[in-house]
């Protein structure tokens, strides 16, 4: 089951959470360098107990678009069909706005190849939250947000 029939399926309702800032060790024990920024957090699954996302945003927004690059990895907990995981890359570029926020900042993260497209909304240098293609903020935003490593 792709994470992006997953979203789309359940009405993008999606909870993301996570912890503290910094350079720090990442899942897999590779030190997170100064210009690469980690979020986790988790998603809501309608036939599991949620997806694990880790997201690595490489570059800073004054980067080439070469530059600005992008590792999502998602984890199925408890699911029946045991899913296998899954892991997009690609670049990111930086939007202005929202409908409400006109002065926001949006980042969003296009896949190479096959993938959905994902958009965040900018909460705090610790905080991003998922968003609609629309950059619209879903009822349930508390629980889709994403802490920075």
């Amino acid at each position: 089951m792709q994470i992006r029939t997953l979203l789309a399926g359940s009405a993008m309702l999606a909870l993301l959470a996570g912890c503290a800032a910094g350079p720090t060790d990442g899942p897999a024990g590779a030190a997170v360098e100064p210009d690469e920024e980690r979020y986790q957090g988790t998603l809501p699954c309608r036939n599991c107990d949620g997806i694990d996302l880790d997201v690595l945003m490489r570059g800073d927004e004054q980067a080439a678009a070469e530059d600005r690059t992008f590792e999502l990895n998602a984890s199925y907990r408890g699911h029946p069909q045991s899913p296998p995981d899954e892991t997009y890359a690609g670049n990111w570029e930086v939007l202005e706005g929202t409908a409400n926020e006109p002065d926001a900042t949006v980042y969003e993260l296009t896949p190479d190849g096959e993938g959905q497209i994902y958009y965040f909304l900018r909460l705090d240098p610790q905080t991003l939250e998922l968003i609609d293609p629309e950059r619209r903020r879903f009822q349930n935003s508390e629980m889709l947000q994403l802490k920075r490593q």
